[in-house]
């Protein structure tokens, strides 16, 4: 399966990511640690929710409709 994510920093109001990942368990673990340069600034981060794909492309394509401008409105209004 691969994942497509969606966390929000409990230490810094505002602060969200979205990322895509074939292991939920260990990339939040990466996350939390400090092991992503993007989101260590903000530890801790909890999942907000996630979605699950068979097909990789498609799990790419969701995540890259995520973070451009009308999938960051769609994910504020139904996700977040």
């Amino acid at each position: 399966m691969h994942y497509v994510y969606l966390i929000r920093s409990l230490s810094s109001s505002g602060q969200t990511y979205v990322g895509l990942t074939d292991d939920l368990k260990q990339r939040l673990a990466k996350h939390n640690s400090g092991g992503s340069t993007h989101t260590s600034k903000y530890v801790p981060w909890e999942i907000v929710s996630y979605h699950a794909f068979a097909d990789k492309q498609r799990a790419v394509d969701f995540e890259k409709y995520l973070k451009s401008g009308s999938g960051q409105a769609f994910s504020r209004k139904r996700f977040w």
